[in-house]
């Protein structure tokens, strides 16, 4: 009933003074010793609110007589309303959660005159050791405390939104009952439709993704009475400290936002449409998961046709080449309840950051845009011709390739004898000289699927900008060889030099040279004329014997078909 501290006697809540070996003097009222203050205290007892605490009840002797600590269960009631001994209602109203309480009751504030039983004597004085765990009021709502809102703030959560959360669950005491982070997998649920206690139904309203709160709940909106059996006691109040990270609406469709389209835009996408793009791909709460620009490489598939998610076959329609646009995908839009796994987990909302290389379609052809036309122009290419010529040749998005301005000399060619690929030979055709133009060449009449390694890449569309310099006229076709005057009907004697009845390859070599040189002949331009010689003389040589006699060249020169021949 007496405690010394520092050299005085304190008595009851009043202090009296005297020595510390004075006579024990009656309790007029109850004692209470502060043996443990929480830092904090967000709350304090008051009559009328619901405790949950734990005690060891002893006489002064030190002798116990009860403990809540034996039965494994707090001791649970309303303070004030006559349900304890008066001592304890009294003791317990300014206690706050986690704080410990010495307190010594006088015996007409406990048992009294009767005592209690065989337990405690009459004219008892008592002494209850006390941890405060829990406190609440019928009175109480949630009550919600945020401590981090992101920057921005697009959408919150409303009734019938699916969201995504970490949470750390625990009773008001602190004490830690569950954690989804322990299980390393976010709570996935509908928000407002009873899916959840009520006090997590009315906590999570208002939310944006990113922000963190703290929701206090009352055990009437929580696990009320019973609990949940094993890890929330009855009648317990209940604190969680959640971060939202998702949030979507079944009703929901993709999204698209931060569009930034190019001035020039002459052609949008449309399914069927072959697509090449670059893009970085997050969750909702800017979790990265992929990137096509770490894997150097951009995306490539057909949009409208099912090569890739529906949020994504939507959000790639009606797009302009180097349009960059935020793509914002609902779940049923894209990995749906299961995910991928490890990278994108189920029922999350995705994010896109995109920007459009290039695009075409299969049934595309050469695209030819002349931009500039000489006045007079009396010639025109055509397959077989010899051509010079310059250009510049880039991506759709406007990345350099080639440029022969580079190497100070044209690009030479052969119209039509596949030197070039063939939407070049498309747009190279009808052209005059000092003419220039704009050509667009789609992949399957470009370099295609695999492109050119460390220049062109795959399925790529190809821009070039070209100035025809030069044009030789090239030879009728199937020609590789031609005369300009009559031909001599003493050609194969014109031939034998050296008059032994056969022509030698180097005989036949000079003539046709000789003949070329003063102009009665033409061989094909752009082709190396001794391969075209050879070529000749092989066909002329019939029995393949290196030698050309006489014989031999009346029947070849009696077959129809024999252009490159004489």
């Amino acid at each position: 009933m007496f405690q010394c501290v520092h050299g005085v006697l304190v008595l009851s809540v009043l202090v009296t003074f005297a020595a510390c070996n004075a006579p024990p003097v009656p309790l007029d009222d109850i004692f209470i010793e502060k043996t443990f203050v929480p830092e904090q205290c967000v709350r304090a007892v008051k009559v009328g609110d619901y405790v949950r605490y734990h005690y060891i009840g002893m006489f002064p002797d030190g002798k116990k007589f009860d403990s809540s600590y034996d039965r494994g269960s707090t001791y649970n009631v309303f303070v004030g309303k006559k349900q304890l001994i008066e001592g304890m209602d009294k003791a317990l109203v300014g206690m706050c959660v986690n704080e410990r309480r010495l307190v010594k009751i006088p015996p007409h504030l406990a048992y009294g005159k009767q005592g209690y039983g065989d337990i405690i004597p009459p004219e008892s004085i008592l002494h209850f050791d006390v941890l405060l765990l829990d406190v609440w009021n019928p009175e109480d709502g949630v009550q919600i405390n945020t401590y981090n809102t992101p920057a921005t703030c697009s959408r919150k959560v409303e009734v019938s939104d699916y969201v995504r959360y970490h949470y750390n669950g625990t009773l008001l005491d602190g004490t830690l009952f569950d954690s989804s982070h322990t299980r390393m997998r976010t709570y996935d649920t509908y928000v407002g439709i009873g899916w959840l206690i009520a006090g997590m139904d009315q906590g999570l309203l208002g939310m944006c993704v990113g922000e963190r709160r703290i929701i206090t709940m009352p055990p009437s909106l929580g696990y009320g009475e019973n609990g949940d059996g094993s890890d929330i006691p009855a009648q317990a109040s209940l604190v969680f400290d959640v971060v939202l990270l998702d949030l979507h609406n079944p009703r929901d469709g993709i999204a698209v936002t931060n569009q930034v389209v190019p001035e020039s835009c002459t052609r949008k996408t449309v399914a069927g449409d072959f697509v090449r793009y670059h893009y970085n791909g997050s969750l909702l709460d800017g979790t990265f998961f992929d990137s096509s620009y770490s894997r150097n490489r951009t995306y490539d598939t057909y949009v409208g046709r099912g090569y890739v998610i529906a949020g994504m076959d939507e959000g790639l329609i009606g797009v302009c080449v180097g349009e960059r646009r935020t793509i914002t995908i609902p779940p049923h839009l894209g990995y749906g309840e299961e995910g991928t796994g490890t990278k994108i987990p189920g029922s999350a909302v995705l994010v896109f950051d995109i920007h459009i290389i290039d695009f075409h379609n299969p049934s595309d052809s050469t695209d030819v845009t002349v931009t500039y036309k000489p006045e007079e122009c009396h010639k025109q290419t055509k397959k077989g011709d010899f051509i010079k010529y310059h250009y510049n040749a880039s991506l759709m998005d406007g990345t350099s390739i080639d440029s022969t301005y580079n190497y100070g000399k044209t690009y030479n060619i052969v119209l039509g004898a596949n030197q070039v690929v063939p939407g070049m030979e498309d747009g190279l055709m009808d052209m005059c000289v000092g003419e220039k133009r704009h050509i667009v060449i789609p992949p399957h009449l470009g370099y295609g699927e695999r492109g050119v390694t460390d220049e062109v890449p795959g399925s790529a569309v190809l821009v070039f900008e070209i100035e025809l310099v030069d044009m030789e006229e090239g030879l009728p076709e199937g020609y590789m060889f031609i005369w300009n005057d009559e031909v001599s009907p003493d050609l194969f004697a014109e031939m034998d030099k050296d008059n032994d009845e056969q022509v030698e390859p180097s005989e036949f070599t000079d003539y046709i040279m000789q003949q070329v040189n003063e102009g009665r002949g033409r061989l094909a331009p752009g082709f190396d004329p001794y391969r075209i010689i050879d070529n000749m003389f092989s066909n002329q040589d019939r029995n393949g014997d290196g030698k050309i006699t006489a014989e031999e060249f009346k029947l070849k020169a009696d077959e129809a078909a024999a252009h490159d021949e004489l």
